[in-house]
């Protein structure tokens, strides 16, 4: 195996953590809506993710917890992630903005700094930037 499919894997499993852990905030409240579901598959389309991976991770006993890291730097490349998924289509629904609410909070940012960031990267992420320029704007 080369070292570009190890990274290859390596990126689709943190997809899929990303996956799991947006499908576990929308089921946190009970059942997931309709419109939860047409963002979920949405972001399965965006990540990668395959049918079987899909229905494993939507089974309803299924809950995947988001392991915040203790690093500040790679909770910011977690929520940079996400952010680069959501704007694959160069906009931020309604939708989408309560799912990345949701998320940083569970990465452990407090409602008040997850709002400023998420205001903050949507006014900067219309175009494609470098982590490294993200993290100095922010």
């Amino acid at each position: 195996m080369s070292f570009v499919d190890l990274y290859s894997n390596s990126e689709h499993r943190t997809n899929l953590a990303h996956f799991a852990a947006i499908a576990s905030l929308a089921a946190i409240d009970g059942a997931i809506n309709e419109a939860e579901l047409t963002i979920i598959n949405r972001f399965a389309s965006k990540l990668g993710v395959s049918k079987e991976e899909y229905v494993e991770v939507m089974k309803k006993e299924n809950k995947y917890p988001i392991d915040p890291p203790s690093d500040a730097q790679i909770r910011l490349e977690r929520l940079y992630d996400l952010f680069r998924i959501i704007f694959s289509d160069h906009s931020i629904d309604a939708e989408e903005a309560t799912l990345v609410h949701k998320y940083a909070i569970g990465l452990g940012y407090t409602s008040k700094e997850a709002l400023a960031l998420i205001k903050r990267s949507t006014d900067i992420f219309g175009g494609r930037i470098s982590f490294e320029e993200y993290q100095s704007l922010l």
